[in-house]
């Protein structure tokens, strides 16, 4: 990683950990559309044990708890998954989620083939290059076991957001301090060779209101 890509991403995680500790669950206890879509593509895959990437406080992975799967979820932000905690201890699933303070740019700390399912909600697209986010998909294809599912979103250069703010590089840019790596549709395709590719949805998000897919695939058997 270079110097300026270190600091962007020491930045940024410095960001997200003052913006949890200033706004305690954030994002309410709701869980995200996306995540509920997910949910029903994990059941009816015969999912029962769920890796969330990135999930912050924690409203999707209680959300996955609450309806019977074992959840595993990481982030950067120890303040995030300390909050996340508190909620399972206090929702009553706790005896179903596992966290674990994780940057992506690192391996998962998962054996081979050991999930059924994997979801990241606009993980993907946070401050990461394209190397970084293919070696982020390729550890999700080692972890997930053969027929897995990956539910991922990003926000698309189609967003109201691309090429404002200050300008990183590889369709990075950051505006209101927070870094978006927004995608072209070319990145989701080739994050998706490999696997079967079964859907991209378009969908709004927020108040702006952000612009973003949902992407579903899966691995062979």
């Amino acid at each position: 990683m270079s110097d300026d890509a270190q600091e962007l991403a020491d930045v940024q995680r410095q960001h997200w950990q003052n913006a949890y500790t200033a706004h305690p669950g954030m994002y309410g206890e709701q869980p995200s559309t996306a995540a509920v879509h997910a949910a029903e593509m994990f059941r009816s895959a015969g999912a029962s044990d769920v890796l969330e990437l990135g999930a912050g406080h924690g409203r999707d992975a209680l959300f996955f708890a609450r309806e019977g799967f074992t959840v595993q979820a990481t982030d950067f932000s120890p303040v995030g998954l300390e909050q996340m905690q508190d909620a399972a201890l206090s929702q009553g699933v706790e005896h179903r989620v596992t966290t674990a303070v994780h940057d992506v740019r690192d391996p998962l700390p998962l054996p081979d083939a050991s999930v059924d399912a994997v979801f990241a909600h606009m993980l993907l697209c946070m401050a990461l290059s394209t190397k970084e986010i293919h070696a982020l998909v390729g550890e999700v294809s080692r972890v997930l076991r053969p027929g897995g599912t990956f539910v991922y979103t990003v926000r698309h250069t189609g967003d109201a957001h691309y090429g404002a703010g200050t300008p990183h590089g590889d369709d990075i840019f950051e505006h209101g301090g927070f870094a978006v790596h927004f995608f072209p549709r070319h990145l989701v395709d080739s994050l998706a060779e490999g696997w079967t590719l079964n859907e991209v949805h378009d969908f709004e998000e927020g108040d702006l209101p952000r612009r973003l897919w949902r992407v579903t695939q899966t691995l062979p058997r």
